[in-house]
C-alpha cells in the first residue's frame, strides 16, 4: 500500500493538475464549456494511453533501441525547454485571433519524460501478475485528478473570461515553468548518467 500511495504522489506531482489547467485554460479560451469539457476528455485519455503504454512496454522499448532511462530524461527535457521557449515568445494578439490553440503541447507536458520516466521506475520494481499494476493505478489515479482540475479551471475560466493580456502573461509564466522544469529534467538525467558512467569507470 505504501508503495502504491508514493507512485500515486509522485505520477501525480509530475503531471502536476495544476499546470495542466492552466495551460489547458490558456488554449481553450472563449469557447463554451461543453467544448471545453470534450476536449478536456479527449486531453485526459491521450494523457492516459500514453502513460500507460509507457507502463507497460516503455522499459522493453527503450532497451530494444538502447537507450538508458537517464538519455530519455535529458532529450525530453530539451524538448519541453524548447516547448516552453516557444510559449514564452507568443503574441496575445496572435493568440487572441485564434479561439482554439493546440492540446498538444498540454499532453506533452503531463506525458512528459520526467512522467514517464515515473511511470517506468515503479513498473519495473512493482509487478503483479506480470502487469506493472502499481503503475498503471498510479497513472489513472493521476489523470483523473488532472481531468477534474482541468474542468474545474474550464467552468471558473467561462465564468470569469480574462482579457488579451491576462491571457498573454498566464502562456508566458506557464512557458517559464514549463521551460525550467525541462532543463530541470534535462540536468537530473545528465547528472545521473555521468554519475552512472564514472560509477562504471
Amino acid at each position: 500500500m505504501n508503495d502504491q500511495i508514493q507512485a500515486i504522489v509522485t505520477v501525480l506531482s509530475l503531471m502536476n493538475p495544476a499546470i495542466c489547467a492552466a495551460m489547458f485554460t490558456a488554449a481553450e479560451t472563449d469557447r463554451p464549456f461543453d467544448e471545453k469539457a470534450t476536449d478536456a476528455t479527449k486531453a485526459a485519455l491521450a494523457i492516459l494511453v500514453i502513460l500507460s503504454i509507457a507502463a507497460l512496454i516503455g522499459t522493453r522499448l527503450l532497451h530494444v533501441f538502447g537507450i538508458s532511462l537517464d538519455a530519455f530524461m535529458v532529450a525530453g527535457g530539451g524538448v519541453l525547454a524548447w516547448m516552453g521557449f516557444s510559449m514564452l515568445n507568443r503574441h496575445a494578439d496572435a493568440e487572441a485571433s485564434k479561439s482554439h490553440q493546440s492540446l498538444t503541447p498540454l499532453i506533452l507536458f503531463a506525458a512528459s519524460p520526467g512522467t514517464i520516466t515515473g511511470v517506468i521506475t515503479p513498473s519495473a520494481v512493482h509487478t503483479q501478475l506480470k502487469l506493472p499494476i502499481t503503475a498503471l493505478i498510479s497513472v489513472a489515479v493521476a489523470t483523473v485528478c488532472t481531468w477534474v482540475v482541468m474542468l474545474l479551471a474550464a467552468r471558473f475560466s467561462s465564468a470569469q473570461n480574462g482579457g488579451g493580456f491576462l491571457r498573454d502573461t498566464m502562456t508566458r509564466f506557464m512557458g517559464l515553468i514549463v521551460l525550467s522544469m525541462g532543463v530541470q529534467f534535462a540536468l537530473t538525467g545528465f547528472h545521473a548518467f555521468a554519475k552512472s558512467g564514472a560509477v562504471a569507470g
